[in-house]
This record gives C-alpha cells, sequence and structure tokens, in this order.
C-alpha cells in the first residue's frame, strides 16, 4: 500500500442516531486496518472518537498536526456536523476526501437513523464556501469493491501531491545545445509548484564515479551480467556501472527524487560512454532519469510513480514515427534507457544504433505486451498541463533500441496535441491504469491542468467516482 498517513476523522450530528454513528465508526477504523493503510483516529479528542462538539476542533487539528498526516478522510457515520467538518479541513489545508456509508431503509414507523446521504450534500456545500478542494467517494457499503478502490485511488491521489510538494530535480549538466525543446523556467517551476532543481557538471559527475568503491562497481556488473546480453568492453561496463552508483550517491546527498541528464554528446567526451544503461538501473530502482535534459520529461515520471498503485516502474519514450498500417499506432521508442524489469527478453548492452557506435553504453530490446497510460507534463507561456491517456501495445516492425509499438483511440487528436503544444515529443509510460488519481491530483495542484487524448473529463470524473 502507498505510504500515506491518513488522518481519519469520522463525524455525526446529535439528531441522528448516536449509536448507530458509533457502530459505523468502529466498523470503518477496522476496515481501513484490514486494508494495511496507516492511519490516525481521534478515538483520545473525546468519548466517542467522532466531530460533533465546537469544542473538539482545535483537539483534532493539534492531533492531526503532532502525527503529521498527508490527507484527511471524514466518514459521516451518520449526517455529520458540516461545519466542524469544514474548520477543520480549513485549518489543515490537505486533501481532503468525504464519504458516507450508504443509509438504510426507513425503520418501520418512517424513521431514518443517519440520513449520511443528506449530510454529505450539506459538507459538499460548506466546504466549497471555505474553498477547501475536496475528493467525494459516492455512498457505497464497507464491504463493496467501490470503498476499496476508492481509498486506493484517493491515496494514491495524496502520494503524487505529496511527491509533488517536495520535489528536487538532479540536473546532470545543461540541455544539449540543439534542443531547444528541453528549455524550461526553473524560477517558474519553484514559484508555481515548488519543484526545485540541482544541478552538477559533468566533472562533478565524473569525480564522484572516481571515487566510487569497487565492491558497489561490482554489484552492478554482476547484475548486468546475469540480466543482459553484454556487447561492450569490460572497461566500458565499469564505467557504466560506475556512472549508476555516482549518480545515486549525488541524488541522496541533495535529496532529489529523479534526474535529467545530458544523455550527448558532451558525456561521451567526458565520461565514454552513453548513460542509457545507468539510467535503466536506477529507474528500475524508483529513481526516474530524463533523456536529454528533460525537466519536465523527470517530472511526469515522479507523477506516474507517485500515483501506481500496484508500485510499478516508469518508462521514458520518444513518440517517433507511426505504425505502417495502423493509422492510429505510433513507435514509443528511446536509445536504450528502460528499466530491464519491463523486457519482454533478456536485452543487448551495447552502443545506441542511431549515434556513434565508439561510445556504448545503451540497452536493445523490445519491452512487453499489455496495456498502459501515457503522461506528459509541460508547458509555455506560463501555463502548464498534464497530457494523459491510455494506450495499448501492438505488433510492429523490430526496432534498435528499447520500444513498443502502441495503439491509441485517436493517433490525429493526439498529435495534434503535440504539435501545438505546449508538448514536446517526450512522455512517460507505465503499466496501469494511473488516469482516476492523475486527473484527481489535477485539482489539488494549483496551476495545472488536466488534459486528456482519449476521452473527455466527465469520463474521468466519473473514473473518479469509480463508475466502470
Amino acid at each position: 500500500m502507498i505510504n500515506i498517513k491518513l488522518g481519519v476523522i469520522p463525524t455525526r450530528r446529535d439528531i441522528f442516531s448516536k449509536e448507530e454513528a458509533l457502530k459505523y465508526k468502529e466498523l470503518i477504523l477496522q476496515k481501513l486496518a484490514t486494508m494495511n493503510i496507516t492511519f490516525v483516529d481521534i478515538e483520545d479528542a473525546n468519548d466517542e472518537g467522532l466531530l460533533f462538539d465546537d469544542n473538539d476542533v482545535d483537539k483534532v487539528v493539534d492531533k492531526m498536526i503532532k502525527e503529521k498526516v498527508d490527507a484527511l478522510f471524514f466518514p459521516h457515520c451518520n449526517f455529520g456536523t458540516e461545519y466542524l467538518v469544514a474548520q477543520v479541513a480549513k485549518k489543515m489545508n490537505l486533501p481532503i476526501l468525504i464519504w458516507g456509508p450508504r443509509d438504510e431503509s426507513p425503520l418501520g414507523d418512517g424513521s431514518r437513523l443517519r440520513d449520511s446521504q443528506c449530510g454529505l450534500f450539506a459538507t459538499g456545500k460548506v466546504l466549497r464556501r471555505f474553498r477547501c478542494k475536496f475528493t467525494y467517494l459516492p455512498m457505497c457499503r464497507l464491504e463493496d469493491q467501490e470503498f476499496y478502490e476508492g481509498i486506493r485511488r484517493f491515496l494514491a491521489t495524496v502520494n503524487i501531491i505529496k511527491e509533488l510538494k517536495d520535489l528536487t530535480i538532479l540536473q546532470i549538466a545543461t540541455r544539449p545545445s540543439g534542443f531547444w525543446t528541453m528549455m524550461v523556467n526553473e524560477g517558474e517551476l519553484l514559484e508555481k509548484f515548488n519543484i526545485k532543481i540541482h544541478p552538477v557538471t559533468l566533472a562533478e559527475v565524473k569525480d564522484e564515479m572516481d571515487a566510487v568503491e569497487q565492491n558497489k562497481k561490482d554489484e552492478v556488473i554482476d547484475y548486468l551480467k546475469k540480466e543482459t546480453i553484454i556487447e561492450i568492453s569490460d572497461e566500458a561496463l565499469v564505467k557504466v556501472a560506475a556512472l549508476k552508483v555516482a549518480i545515486k550517491s549525488i541524488a541522496k546527498r541533495y535529496n532529489c527524487k529523479a534526474a535529467a541528464v545530458q544523455c550527448w554528446n558532451a558525456m561521451q567526451g567526458v565520461l565514454g560512454i552513453f548513460p542509457c544503461a545507468a539510467n535503466a538501473l536506477l529507474t528500475d530502482e524508483k529513481f526516474p532519469v530524463a533523456c536529454e535534459t528533460d525537466i519536465h520529461g523527470a517530472i511526469t515520471s515522479i507523477i506516474a510513480q507517485a500515483a501506481s498503485i500496484e508500485d510499478n516502474v516508469t518508462f521514458f519514450a520518444d513518440w517517433t514515427v507511426p505504425h505502417p498500417t495502423n493509422n492510429n499506432a505510433e513507435l514509443l521508442q528511446h536509445c536504450g534507457p528502460w528499466p530491464i524489469s519491463l523486457m519482454e527478453e533478456k536485452p543487448r548492452l551495447g552502443a545506441p544504433f542511431a549515434f556513434n557506435h565508439s561510445h556504448p553504453g545503451s540497452l536493445h530490446g523490445k519491452i512487453k505486451e499489455g496495456e498502459m497510460t501515457i503522461l506528459r507534463f509541460d508547458g509555455d507561456n506560463g501555463e502548464y498541463s498534464l497530457l494523459m491517456g491510455k494506450a495499448k501495445t501492438i505488433p510492429g516492425p523490430f526496432n534498435q533500441g528499447t520500444y513498443i509499438w502502441i495503439e491509441v483511440d485517436d493517433l490525429k487528436k493526439l498529435e495534434d496535441k503535440l504539435v501545438c503544444g505546449p508538448y514536446v515529443h517526450h512522455c512517460t509510460g507505465i503499466y496501469e491504469d494511473i488516469l482516476p488519481q492523475v486527473f484527481e491530483a489535477c485539482k489539488y495542484i494549483e496551476g495545472l491542468t488536466p488534459d486528456p487524448y482519449d476521452c473527455d473529463n466527465e469520463v474521468l470524473k466519473a473514473l473518479v467516482r469509480g463508475e466502470k
């Protein structure tokens, strides 16, 4: 389960059944425990562990702050006290989930015990008045799959927001001089999203490589000999291993969660290798590396990785050429930086096909079949958006480097978005449907607009609600 600490604040209202509210509170806490979710309750706020008294607001807030929760969940165990929910939410300024167990049929005498649905209507209105952004999980029963999936989607949404809140990208050298597409506004990324860039030079990387301990290099070399078909010299293999360890060490030193590397052509003059295989190894360890100093690409990969409920790894790709016979299909390819764990067969470790063969360091192989999500964070002229959609793999001609042929619903529509912007030829793929949580995360990330290429916003809203 995603590493998120959830503040669980059940609520009730006096005019409805206290006994039913207490019963459902216990059932909800038990259900969350069985889901292996890390949560903080309010059992010590009062005798009931429920939010219903004005005097408990500060106690609840203080506890949630002390416990450093990442998000708040307000189960409406009966109608709930909407203005108290809104006060706590406003003070905390965290992602919010509201939900209530589906109401039972009225009793024989016509009375109702909870009216949780009506309370959710009230809470939504007051949260909007307080300008609190929130996620609504439609009413369902605790044992329904909708509850289980809805909670997991929300935790993934929160994980995206959490990762972006404290994100530093390691930038290794400047962008390749000819790649004007890779220009970014570093100040704007900091001002709008609190995303920081830590630049280092190739000289610093080389010094770090020279300092790598032999046992750490041997560990990487042994892995590559086991998992790849080696077609490079022993000297080059040592450099690949040293580069992988060096980047990871520098990233740890500066608390970086991803990297963007100038993979050509200055690197070949300084280090004598391409970084593709090192990138692949790091990405497989959940430290994504983007090629060609693509800062926005590194951010995209962090979003995709954070959104994964199934703990999948990402791959960083070029949109390259259309399929020779399928008008809605495209080649995703790059020189050789994709994770070994995604490969259909053991990849070759050689030199990039499109570049000077005297410089080794790239993988060659096709990745596995399946369905995936494609993302791209990008912006220009002060406006940022997140391209998102689905794709499925299909057969296609053999290629060098790491590659896969994919099909989308409408390639012309996608192509138009890529050309007309604000996007470029790079994207991030992941073998999982992460669209609902990524779309919902955009609600909480000020200045980031969701931009689906194969459906509209209403379809994505339905997915967030758990509709199939």
